[in-house]
């Protein structure tokens, strides 16, 4: 076997396959597991060492259609953050992947969504958005664009819920948006976000061809292609490989990360800061008020620590420990008591 055959830790692209899709065909969500494939691959993530989470919907079949190896947990609808930050907080050693939909995140998940942004829980979190139930026969969901239609002529007279705005505002430490059928910038995104240490968002738009995907849909394939506002094409370099890059003409932007892995933004229609937090918020605003739909790296900050750092957790993952080096003493416990 030749070592174009396998990646960095000697795994061929067919171990990161998993199950035939039930979804529909044409489906987004089908082209996101493809691109997640890919990006697994290509970082090098052990099977064993990635705990692949999801809730209820369309989107949390994705986890079987990947990396069949790999732990997997299926919870409640709306829930998967707390089994997610608690598989984080027993094992800091995974790669936690969380898989989840607008309806799982932005409607019933709301709560669990915002207090895993402000704890800065380190995992990467996927939101495959198509603006729609379409396990409940395409319903508006809360991410729903205001003004945007239903097949049946329907209009959403209710504000849109921003999962990246939200992500930006409460805390998250990665922000990006991508669409379904760009894998040149969805694959070093998703990179990107395993490599970085914290909360990491990716709002992927990813239309449902069979409840919107139609004329006054605004997440649609044709409305996504005309409407699209691409802030930057990024490339991903390892921090552990020689990095041999042969850029076009045009200002750079090098982001690195803690571990030393790299983002490197090839700026195409404007100059864009990602580390701006409050330009960050700007862009998402102005863009969606002017009906297009920005994608990219909208805000990254590698300088906040995550939830086990900030909870002094052992290096030691929590499962690993002894009884005798979790049990405290008798003399500890009347010192607490005595306080």
């Amino acid at each position: 076997m030749t070592a174009t055959n396998v990646n960095l830790i000697g795994l061929t692209r067919e171990v990161y396959k998993g199950l035939p899709t039930t979804l529909c065909a044409g489906c987004g969500h089908n082209s996101i597991t493809n691109h997640l494939i890919k990006a697994l691959y290509e970082y090098g993530v052990a099977p064993h060492m990635l705990a692949k989470m999801s809730g209820i919907g369309c989107s949390s079949k994705t986890p079987a259609y990947f990396v069949e190896q790999a732990h997997g947990f299926n919870g409640v609808h709306g829930r998967m953050p707390s089994a997610a930050t608690g598989a984080k907080v027993a094992n800091r050693d995974l790669i936690v992947l969380g898989i989840s939909g607008d309806g799982d995140t932005a409607s019933i998940g709301l709560g669990q969504y915002v207090h895993m942004l402000r704890r800065n829980v380190d995992l990467t979190y996927i939101v495959e958005n198509n603006g729609v139930y379409g396990l409940t026969k395409g319903q508006f969901s809360a991410t729903a664009d205001t003004g945007s239609k239903q097949k049946n002529g329907a209009v959403n007279e209710y504000a849109t819920i921003d999962v990246c705005g939200l992500a930006v505002e409460l805390g998250a430490t990665f922000v990006a948006r991508s669409f379904s059928g760009d894998g040149k910038q969805l694959v070093p995104l998703l990179e990107a976000a395993l490599s970085h240490r914290g909360t990491a968002v990716l709002d992927i738009v990813s239309p449902c061809v069979t409840f919107n995907d139609h004329v006054g849909s605004t997440k649609s394939y044709s409305y996504v292609k005309e409407h699209g506002f691409l802030l930057h094409t990024p490339d991903f370099i390892r921090g552990s490989e020689e990095i041999v890059v042969d850029y076009e003409p045009g200002a750079v932007q090098d982001i690195e990360f803690e571990d030393g892995s790299h983002i490197v933004l090839r700026k195409l229609e404007r100059e864009y800061d990602v580390t701006d937090r409050i330009g960050a918020l700007r862009t998402i605003g102005e863009t969606r008020a002017r009906g297009e739909l920005v994608t990219g790296l909208l805000y990254v900050d590698t300088g906040v620590p995550d939830l086990c750092e900030r909870e002094h957790l052992p290096k030691t993952p929590l499962a690993q420990l002894k009884e005798e080096e979790l049990r405290i003493g008798r003399d500890d416990w009347a010192k607490l008591m005595a306080v």
